[in-house]
């Protein structure tokens, strides 16, 4: 069973300041903290290891960011379907990381955030995929963005490629990508309870880490609230790229 304990003094100690500054950029753009977190703890740790000891952490900073935006009960209704259809994703996913390795799958999803800033660049995004059933498509963008989560710990990515499409206001993205991340983060937590991956005692050892995220993320969102909506949109394709890169370089270390 993967425990914190097993961890060397430099790698915990190493984790404080990733803790702060995942918190930073998750209050400050609303998402972010464990595509942020986990690729630089993977360098300490094995990545599944890496997941796991972000687990509390991530859950109580989407709750927190859920709970400082407006109206989130109307837009917990309105993006219900693609909730529950990331729970799903999730449970799935995690069931998959838990018994195998999951470098083939960031491959792919690297690919698939590359192909979305092309599309982007050069101005030839199809949008007619966004015209079929909303319900439908809200549920097959929740699988493949709860799957993405359960077997690499970044859903944002699946999310961002559809609210950015979808030109979705910065308000309703990010309160709908927290909720997703939180129902996804705790359908994780249930598989790795089951399998035998994680612990009581272990999330108990975190919570030290979850409390220094919680107050890096209320510092985060003080600076986050001044960014203009364009230079957000365009802060968040860079914050894609980066991730792409992240995913290319974990499957070459870790692939093959």
């Amino acid at each position: 069973m993967a425990d914190v304990v097993s961890l060397s003094w430099m790698a915990v100690l190493a984790t404080i300041p990733v803790m702060v500054f995942a918190g930073l950029v998750h209050g400050a753009l609303g998402l972010g903290f464990p595509l942020v977190a986990t690729p630089i703890i993977a360098v300490f740790v094995d990545v599944r290891l890496a997941i796991i000891i972000t687990l509390l952490p991530t859950a109580i900073v989407n709750l927190a960011s859920i709970t400082t935006q407006k109206d989130f009960s109307g837009v917990a209704m309105k993006y219900m379907p693609l909730a529950i259809a990331s729970m799903a994703g999730a449970l799935v996913g995690s069931s998959v990381l838990a018994v195998t390795g999951a470098e083939i799958f960031r491959l792919l999803l690297a690919l698939l955030i590359l192909i979305f800033l092309w599309t982007q660049h050069q101005g030839t995004l199809p949008q007619g995929w966004l015209q079929y059933n909303r319900t439908a498509v809200l549920v097959v963008v929740g699988l493949a963005a709860g799957f993405a989560a359960g077997t690499t710990n970044v859903m944002v990515a699946v999310l961002l490629i559809y609210f950015l499409s979808a030109a979705v206001a910065r308000a309703e993205m990010v309160t709908a990508m927290n909720l997703c991340f939180l129902i996804g983060k705790l359908s994780q937590i249930a598989v790795f309870f089951v399998t035998g991956l994680v612990s009581v005692a272990l999330l108990i050892k975190t919570i030290p880490l979850a409390a220094v995220a919680l107050l890096s993320l209320l510092a985060g969102q003080r600076f986050g609230a001044h960014i203009p909506q364009q230079k957000y949109a365009r802060w968040l394709r860079y914050l894609l790229a980066v991730l792409a890169l992240i995913l290319v370089a974990q499957f070459v270390l870790h692939g093959w």
